[in-house]
Parts: C-alpha cells; structure tokens; sequence
C-alpha cells in the first residue's frame, strides 16, 4: 500500500485475547457477537457493583425515612429514646450514652422552620447524606437553641430577618439530635425542656405552628438499617426520581443511570438486567462488608499493627488531595449514620472520638463464644465520660443478648477501676467471676466488633500519648 504508517504496538487488539471473561475473540479489532455479549454483561455488572457502593448513602436515608415515617407524617412527628437507644433499636453503630431524637424533614411543600432547643448536639445531613449544617452547641446557636428557615432546591423568595437560613440541594433530609444527662445522670430534665421547646412547621404558618407530635421509642422495636437484595435498587431509585439532579455530580448519576434509574423514566429492568442486578448487589453487599472489616486504606489506623481505627479516612469528605477515597467512603455508609464534620474536629475536652475494633490482637475476627479482654491504661483522656459498645457484624447495630445494654462505661455506678485508674473490660458468653459489672455479654455463632467513645477528649489522645490496648483473646 502506498499510504502506510509504522503503528507503534498495543494499539492493535490481537485476534483472541485471554481473559477473566475467557476467551475474547476479534476480526481486525471488531468483536465477534458471543464476545460483545461477554463484555456488556461483564460491563453492565460492574457498573451494578459500582452503583450499588455508591448507593450506599442514599438507600441508608431512604431506609430511615420509611422507618421514622412508619410512626407519623415528616416533618409533624419526632421520635425520642427518652432513655437511651436499647438493642432492640436496629441502626446503624446507634450508642447508649445519651438520649436520641430522630426526624425526617421534607422541604417539598415549601420551607420549613426548626426551632432547635437550648443544650442540644444535632446535625441535619441531605438525602445523599451529605452534611447540610450542625445545630446546638457545634451549630449557629452555640447551644442556645434558634430558629432555622430551611429552603428547598430553587427556592428564590426573599426571607425576613430573624432565622438562620439554610439552603440544602435536596428535599428530605434527616435530621437527628442528642441531649444529655444532668449532674445527677438523669435525661428527664433535658428530654422535657426539649419537649417544651422544639417546633417544626411550615414556614407558610408561623403565625399559628401547628403541634409537633413527640413518641417515645424506647424499648420499641424499630430498624432502620437499610436493605441489600434487589430492594437495594428499588429504593435507590427513589432518590433518583425525587431529588434534583443537579444535587449530585454526573459520574455518580451516571453508574445510577447505567442500571436504568433515570429520573423521570420507570424503572423496569428486563429479566437480563433484573439478574444482573441480584447478583450485583449480593457482590456489593459482600464487597462492602470486605472493605468495612478489612479496611486497606491504612491512614484510618491510629496507631502501626493495631486494630484500632477511625471511621473515617480523609475527612468527613473522604478526600486525598480532592480524590475520593473510594473504601473510605464505602465502609462510612455502611456501618455509620450520619456525617457531620465536628466529628472529626480536635476539640480538647469537648465534642467526642470514636475508635472501632474488628478484630484481635491477633488478627482473627471476633467469636461469641470465646472469652476477650480489654485494657485500658490509667488516665483514661477524658473530660467527661468514655464508653464501650459492641456491636453486630450482621446489622451493625447494637448486639442483642441478655443485657439492656452491650455496654459498658465511665457513668456506671457499678463499674470498677483498677488501683491504678486503669480499666479491664470483659466479653464473653459468661462474666469472669467476680468482674460482672466490667463484662460485656456476647453469643455463641455471632460475631462483633466494638466501637470506643471519648467525650471530650483530652491531649493525650489527640498526640497519641495514651491508647487504648488491644483486645485479647483470653485462653
């Protein structure tokens, strides 16, 4: 040929290529009809394991808005753990350490204000569960409550003074605050000051509020952990459909509508799709409880050949240098509820930290039916009160057993510390005799992991001059 030119090697595709899909076959680069087959079902999984990651978030929102709702209309009912969350709540990583009120909130109908109560510690986080703004003490009011004007996604209207004004992309939004014990260790006082003072209403009838309706879900049962079989795709797409587009970036929107969830459009899989879809939300499910119990991203270790971690990774934005750091992400919005900034700020003696553990001293997974212990040394880097919690590596919600609580903490009247100040804390399916009110019960053929919470955490921990020991098998 007259017209030629030298093509430098690995821009042509061989004729078979070998591969994880088998064998690839080609004409001059064009793919033979069984081998496009093989690469849009492999291309249309990925993307399905991809979007159901990336899902996380928005069906964690969807699955507590249908759990809070279930109780009263959005936006008029609150409910309240007057005494602290029992296992009997199933959510996400809940603790026991103080009094929690849940909301959902719907802006569809038009603004709304939240009058926030004094001595509250709340964050409000979008339906991608985003964080939209934190209220009481790490908010605006500084914890002398105030009132906040909400406005929906292209909302133009001018407000009048007197509100703190905040402006989310999305509609529903979820909104939770905690309350604390007084200096007896009693939440009543709190609870009802909150009772008396926290309003909700439609901006439209601030002349007259209508009543806000409070139930107390204490002891009730109640789960909000969201689903991960094919309802995982259902529920996904009703955020598609609801929000406005422009409250997400376009790649991820992008993976959402490579699976057919296109705002504006049925969701309706074919029967190719549907079982694509099954199987890529069961190798999501798994992927993500990999990433969560093995997380490889090392920056969340506090501490080098420890188990010890925090549960994020870059930030509340999951962030290296503007890259989202995908697991991070990932193992956030599967174990945790909520996003807030404040948790990652370093506040000494105020605000909290969180360690978690998923494993031992020696590496291996936690077993119910096997004795552990916990040491933590003298000078625990407290201003207020420290906790442990274990939780279910199934539901990631507090464990179920015989205790009220899966717990212990600083605030128990019972528990003992060692003449040293230091403190053992046991787990297992019996107490080691003599340490009852420093055990943790556990249940044979379930697994655990543990979340460690300092509130108001002072230097050392912070510079890492104390840290909590690993957790032993006890043989």
């Amino acid at each position: 040929m007259k017209n030629t030119t030298p093509v430098p090697p690995g821009i042509a595709s061989p004729d078979k290529v070998e591969t994880r899909l088998g064998t690839l076959n080609f004409f001059d680069g064009f793919p033979d009809d069984e081998s496009v087959k093989k690469l849009y079902d492999s291309l249309d999984f990925q993307r399905g394991v991809q979007a159901y990651l990336l899902g996380l978030p928005a069906v964690s929102q969807v699955a507590a808005r249908k759990a809070l709702t279930q109780w009263g209309p959005a936006n008029t009912t609150m409910l309240i753990w007057e005494n602290m969350i029992t296992p009997r709540t199933v959510a996400l990583t809940a603790n026991n350490n103080t009094p929690y009120f849940f909301m959902w909130i719907d802006l569809k109908e038009g603004p709304l204000v939240i009058e926030v109560p004094p001595k509250v510690l709340g964050v409000i986080d979008d339906m991608w569960c985003r964080w939209v703004v934190d209220v009481g003490f790490l908010g605006v009011d500084k914890g002398e409550g105030g009132k906040y004007l909400f406005v929906p996604p292209g909302y133009e209207e001018e407000v009048p003074e007197g509100y703190i004004v905040v402006k989310p992309r999305t509609f529903g939004m979820y909104m939770f605050w905690r309350s604390f014990l007084n200096e007896k260790g009693d939440p009543k006082p709190q609870v009802h000051l909150i009772k008396q003072t926290a309003r909700v209403y439609p901006f439209s009838r601030a002349d007259k509020p209508p009543t806000l309706t409070f139930i107390d879900a204490t002891d009730k049962p109640f789960c909000q952990v969201p689903p991960a079989d094919y309802t995982f795709w259902e529920y996904l797409n009703e955020v598609v459909q609801e929000e406005p587009s422009n409250s997400l970036d376009t790649v991820t929107l992008g993976f959402f509508r490579s699976i057919g969830s296109k705002r504006g459009v049925p969701f309706a899989p074919d029967e190719r799709m549907k079982a694509i879809l099954r199987e890529a939300a069961a190798v999501g499910h798994a992927t993500a409880r990999a990433i969560t119990y093995r997380l490889r991203e090392k920056d969340a270790y506090f501490y080098e050949n420890s188990a010890w971690r925090s549960f994020f990774a870059g930030g509340y934005e999951f962030l290296d240098n503007g890259a989202l750091i995908l697991d991070a992400y990932v193992q956030n919005f599967f174990h945790v509820t909520g996003i807030s900034p404040a948790e990652e700020q370093k506040m000494i003696g105020q605000g909290s930290q969180y360690a978690e553990a998923y494993v031992d001293a020696d590496g291996r997974p936690f077993d119910g039916s096997k004795n552990y212990k916990l040491h933590l040394p003298p000078n625990i880097p407290v201003n207020n009160f420290w906790s442990a919690i274990i939780h279910d590596t199934q539901t990631r919600s507090q464990l179920q057993t015989d205790q009220h609580w899966p717990a212990v903490s600083s605030q128990d009247k019972n528990f003992r510390l060692n003449e040293d100040g230091s403190a053992d804390v046991y787990f297992g399916p019996q107490p080691p005799a003599g340490k009852e009110n420093n055990w943790i019960q556990t249940i044979p053929g379930k697994g655990w992991f543990i979340m460690l919470r300092l509130y108001g955490p002072l230097e050392p921990w912070f510079n890492k001059t104390w840290r909590p020991g690993e957790i032993e098998l006890v043989k």
